[in-house]
């Protein structure tokens, strides 16, 4: 049977970069995000890479349809092996200015609909082998003085809150997936990732390579936290 990652929050920079990279390894690619044109401009590029690839238009801030998302992929693919977890808002950037409804979006994002894509997979994931949760964080979550400093100074207040709880998440996943056979990893994006929204030119990061440090960290399914600077 042919495994399947499902990629959401499907863009051109990491994720697509996950989704060739996994595809390469011979996994279909169903990818998620809430722009249908940008979904079939990737599912045909991959497929001029000879990677089965489908698109599911959904609005992954909702949970409700979060965790409908595996259920439509599994009758057009299959059962998802791999969920991968990239989604992010940049909204309540100044926690004290910020409406509480914003607050709650960047939340939504980072825990609540993530919880709730896994939930959806849960029946494929604890039946397929190699199966895991993948998740895509930035080093604004970690608690450190500097780092908060930062995340004040670029106005990255409440994307540095939901990645701290996304961070303290998978190690929560990890422990509570763990017995049944299911890997959870985090790859922790140390800087500027070429192409992203938040290049402005001074990008350090290729995408590659933080596809391959997920990769990585999936086949050896042993620390759940990897850095790349």
């Amino acid at each position: 049977m042919s495994k399947t990652i499902l990629v959401c929050g499907y863009g051109p920079g990491i994720s697509n970069a996950v989704a060739e990279r996994f595809g390469a390894e011979g996994f279909q690619v169903a990818l998620a995000a809430r722009n249908g044109d940008r979904l079939a401009t990737g599912v045909k590029a991959l497929e001029a890479k000879g990677i089965r690839a489908a698109g599911f238009a959904t609005d992954l801030a909702d949970p409700t349809a979060a965790q409908a998302l595996p259920g439509k992929v599994r009758e057009k693919l299959g059962p998802v092996t791999v969920v991968e977890w990239n989604p992010y808002s940049v909204g309540a950037g100044d926690l004290l200015a910020a409406d509480p409804a914003e607050i709650r979006g960047a939340l939504d994002i980072a825990i609540t609909s993530l919880l709730a894509v896994v939930r959806g997979a849960l029946p494929d994931l604890k039946q397929q082998k190699d199966a895991a949760v993948l998740i895509i964080n930035g080093g604004f979550g970690y608690a450190d003085p500097q780092v908060d400093a930062a995340g004040v100074q670029f106005n990255a207040m409440g994307l540095s809150v939901a990645n701290a709880a996304k961070h303290k998440l998978a190690g929560l996943l990890a422990k509570k997936l763990q017995p049944d056979g299911i890997y959870v990893g985090e790859a922790m994006v140390m800087g500027t990732v070429k192409g992203t929204a938040y290049d402005t030119g001074q990008g350090t990061i290729a995408p590659s390579k933080v596809a391959g440090r997920l990769w990585d960290l999936y086949r050896a399914r042993a620390a759940v936290t990897g850095e790349i600077a």
